[in-house]
């Protein structure tokens, strides 16, 4: 996921992106827990994904007047 691509996107869907993406992010820490997870490097991506939503929103905040 590019931060171009997101930029492009709604506020009303990057939030909805960031819940999906919070949920796979506690359902990856469990699998990690329990030992059955099998691509850790997802735990990564996932975190890198909600950090540019995070960033694209809060720009998007600091616009509006």
């Amino acid at each position: 996921m590019k931060a171009a691509d997101l930029r492009t996107r709604t506020a009303d869907e990057l939030t909805e992106q960031l819940d999906t993406l919070g949920r796979e992010s506690f359902n990856l820490r469990f699998q990690r827990a329990n030992g059955q997870l099998e691509n850790t490097s997802r735990v990564r991506q996932v975190r890198r994904d909600i950090a540019r939503i995070k960033t694209v929103l809060g720009e998007r905040h600091r616009q509006t007047p």
